[in-house]
């Protein structure tokens, strides 16, 4: 089955019927330049919200590792995204199995450097000059064969009803990360959208010709996961 995260959550309503509708992920921004930036404050409250099954993931940029630290604990999160410019010696400060890294390649590139980054999983999205993703815009799929070689591959950029299905069979990704193509306006889900663009994923997941045996998001007791992770509904 591929993976689904639904990112740029900023309401509880968005978020619980991403849940409602099958999504394993859900993504707060807290990069205060996105459109989509959520506080802590607002993403505590959603993901308190959430049922134990859903993975909080929470998407930083170029952020201070204490600082992440202390978000991931107040909030509760699961997995850390790393969306900005972090090497691979920043991404040694957290455990491994709940870290994923956002890459992009403009062009030339060199998969081959990811070998470095010890992570759970890789997501490729598309950049532009001064933003971190969150453009709308495809990656290049062409790049997918060698970062399945490495790692788990998220696969993200400019996702949505209309390229979903190509996007799956051609990158063949472990999970999908969609954002922008599943709104009405940045931050604020479309509920149908959601709802359409699962149904499309599920339709495709079950056809054996399309197989993806890893599963990037992940739920697992440990520095990440909060006390009281328990007491999160079922």
């Amino acid at each position: 089955m591929t993976q689904i995260k639904i990112c740029g959550i900023t309401r509880r309503t968005d978020a619980l019927t991403a849940a409602a509708c099958g999504a394993d992920a859900l993504g707060f921004i807290f990069y205060e330049a996105s459109p989509r930036h959520v506080t802590p404050e607002t993403a505590r409250m959603i993901c308190c919200d959430l049922p134990k099954r859903v993975v909080r993931v929470g998407v930083f940029v170029n952020e201070d590792a204490s600082r992440i630290m202390e978000i991931v604990d107040f909030c509760g999160l699961d997995m850390i995204q790393l969306h900005g410019d972090e090497p691979p010696e920043y991404c040694r400060r957290f455990p491994a199995e709940l870290l994923i890294k956002a890459v992009s390649f403009q062009g030339e590139g060199d998969p081959a450097a990811l070998a470095d980054y010890p992570v759970r999983a890789i997501l490729l999205d598309q950049r532009e000059a001064g933003r971190f993703g969150g453009t709308g815009k495809p990656s290049d799929w062409n790049w997918a064969g060698c970062i399945t070689a490495l790692y788990p591959l998220i696969l993200a950029g400019g996702l949505h009803a209309g390229n979903i299905e190509a996007a799956i069979r051609i990158a063949a990704p472990d999970a999908v990360d969609i954002n922008s193509g599943v709104e009405h306006a940045p931050g604020k889900k479309d509920p149908e959208k959601v709802s359409r663009i699962m149904e499309i994923i599920r339709s495709i997941d079950h056809d054996k010709t399309v197989t993806r045996p890893q599963r990037p998001f992940r739920r697992l007791r440990g520095p990440l996961c909060r006390r009281d992770a328990d007491a999160r509904p079922d």
